[in-house]
């Protein structure tokens, strides 16, 4: 049995939960005050709820992958539209910053041109100091996607340490190389 797929699913207050069957499987609509997520339930995999907790259950042992993965999905979406998610980025170097116009993060990361980031709806953008950037969003998966997009613009350097690094992320530094005689 999956440890992670017969853990139960408690329900916060204000969290609503539509179970809908489909053609392929079945979906869950997840309804709370940050937004709505709808996962995809596959076939094999059956979602109850009792007393506001869901418990995710599996046909048979064929099921295992997917019986993890869609209790793990549905336990991101609860807690996305509940209380939500947060990411953040530092940029490290010298001239390097990023504005924030409406919907979209102007990065200047020491190429001959600026960068303009589009910003996905659901995802949203704080800038404090020009230099860190946190991101909140209902949905993990895409706010997962939006910072890592912004870290490949400028990947940290392993030399000089520069670039667009997740808060807390641990670089090793590199030694350059050794002048010759």
């Amino acid at each position: 049995m999956s440890r992670i797929g017969k853990k139960p699913i408690p329900l916060p207050a204000g969290v609503k939960v539509v179970i809908a069957p489909t053609p392929t499987g079945g979906e869950l609509k997840v309804e709370g005050p940050k937004g709505k997520l709808v996962v995809p339930i596959q076939p094999g995999i059956t979602i109850e709820n009792n007393n506001n907790v869901l418990e995710v259950k599996r046909a048979s042992d064929k099921h295992s992958a997917a019986h993890g993965l869609t209790r793990a999905l549905a336990a991101n979406a609860v807690t996305g539209v509940s209380a939500g998610f947060t990411r953040e980025l530092d940029i490290v170097g010298i001239g390097y910053r990023v504005d924030v116009k409406g919907r979209v993060a102007i990065f200047s990361l020491g190429y001959s041109h600026t960068i303009e980031f589009m910003l996905p709806d659901g995802v949203d953008i704080k800038v404090d100091k020009q230099t860190h950037i946190v991101l909140t969003s209902h949905d993990r998966q895409a706010l997962g996607q939006v910072a890592a997009n912004m870290r490949q613009l400028r990947k940290p350097d392993p030399y000089k340490q520069k670039g667009v690094r997740y808060t807390g992320e641990v670089l090793r530094k590199k030694v350059g190389k050794a002048a010759g005689k």
